[in-house]
C-alpha cells in the first residue's frame, strides 16, 4: 500500500476542549468565592464574522461557567454613545472582561476607543497597555486571542517551536506582530513578512513553520512551500467562485507539499474562543484576588 504523503490536517477542537477543561475548575473556584466570571461583548453593527464569533464565544463561555453580557449598538452609533457604553463597562465591577469588536465603523475613532477600555478588562489585547505588556513580556496584559490561538494550536499539535524558523505573512496588530512576539517567547526565530517583502517565496520556503495572516485568498501558493513544513492558515475569506470559506493558503497545493496544515474553517478559529475565555478567567482571578 502506498504511503499517504498528504499533509496532516490540524483541527482546533481538541486544543479548544483541552483549554476548556482546564478552565472549568477555575471558574468553579471563582463561583465558590462569590464571583461569577463575566464577559461583556460590545458590538457595533452586525458584521457576519463578528456575529459568528460572538455565538462561538457565548457557547464556549457557557461550557465553562462564564456569564456573557452582550451589548449591540447600531452601525450609525455616535461616538458619545459608544463612549458611554465603554465607560459603564469599565465601572461595572461584575464585568471582568470586555470584547470590543474591531474594526469600528468609520465615524468612530478606533484608536481612541481602544485606549478608553480599562486595561484590566482588555481581554483581546487591543489597547496600548496590553500591547506594551506583550512587547515587554511583563505579563500584565493580554495577547490578542487569535495570535495566541496560533501558538496554542501548534503546541497542542506537538509541533516543536524552540529553535525553529517561523515565517509570518502579515504584520497586523491582531495576528502578525503579536504572534511574532509570542513565538519569540517560545525561542523560535521569527521572520515577519508583508506586502513589501522582497523574495517572499524564498523567505517562506526556508521556514519550518508558516503562519499565513495576510487576509488574502491564496496569498501562500505552491512556490512558497517546502516539504516537511507546518502551515497555520489564519485567513477567513469567501471564495468568489465556490462561495465557500477558505483561508490565505492554496489548500490543494499545501496538502500535497506540507507535512501539516491547519483546517479552514475549524483550525485556529476553533481555538480563539477558548483563549478569550481563558483571559476572562484570568481577569476575574486578578480582579478578585482568587488564586487559580
Amino acid at each position: 500500500m502506498a504511503k499517504d504523503t498528504r499533509a496532516k490536517i490540524l483541527y482546533g477542537a481538541e486544543a479548544a476542549e483541552a483549554i476548556t477543561q482546564g478552565l472549568i475548575p477555575r471558574a468553579e473556584r471563582l463561583a465558590e468565592s462569590g464571583t461569577v466570571p463575566c464577559l461583556a461583548i460590545l458590538r457595533v453593527g452586525a458584521r457576519s464574522d463578528d456575529c459568528s464569533y460572538e455565538r462561538a464565544a457565548i457557547r464556549r463561555c457557557g461550557k465553562i461557567g462564564i456569564r456573557v453580557k452582550s451589548i449591540v449598538l447600531p452601525e450609525q452609533t455616535e461616538p458619545e454613545q459608544l463612549e458611554r457604553a465603554i465607560l459603564e463597562l469599565n465601572r461595572d465591577e461584575s464585568v471582568h472582561g470586555v470584547l470590543l469588536f474591531l474594526p469600528l465603523p468609520r465615524q468612530l475613532d478606533e484608536r481612541y476607543f481602544c485606549r478608553l477600555l480599562a486595561p484590566e478588562k482588555d481581554v483581546d489585547g487591543i489597547g496600548p497597555i496590553s500591547m506594551a505588556s506583550l512587547y515587554s513580556g511583563s505579563g500584565s496584559g493580554y495577547a490578542p486571542c487569535t495570535a495566541q490561538a496560533c501558538v496554542e494550536l501548534l503546541k497542542h499539535s506537538g509541533i516543536e517551536l524552540e529553535g525553529k524558523r517561523v515565517a509570518i505573512v502579515g504584520r497586523s496588530l491582531v495576528v502578525g506582530r503579536p504572534a511574532a512576539l509570542l513565538l519569540m517567547r517560545e525561542n523560535a526565530t521569527v521572520t515577519l513578512c508583508h506586502s513589501k517583502t522582497r523574495e517572499l517565496q524564498q523567505e517562506l520556503r526556508r521556514a519550518d513553520i508558516i503562519i499565513a495572516a495576510a487576509g488574502k485568498i491564496k496569498a501562500v501558493t505552491a512556490d512558497c512551500l517546502s516539504p516537511g513544513q507546518t502551515v497555520i492558515d489564519v485567513g477567513v475569506n469567501l471564495d468568489p467562485v465556490t462561495g465557500r470559506l477558505c483561508g490565505d493558503v492554496d489548500r490543494e497545493a499545501a496538502e500535497s507539499i506540507a507535512a501539516a496544515l491547519s483546517a479552514v474553517p475549524g483550525g485556529v478559529g476553533a481555538v480563539t474562543a477558548s483563549i478569550l475565555a481563558m483571559h476572562v478567567i484570568e481577569a476575574a482571578e486578578q480582579q478578585t484576588e482568587v488564586v487559580k
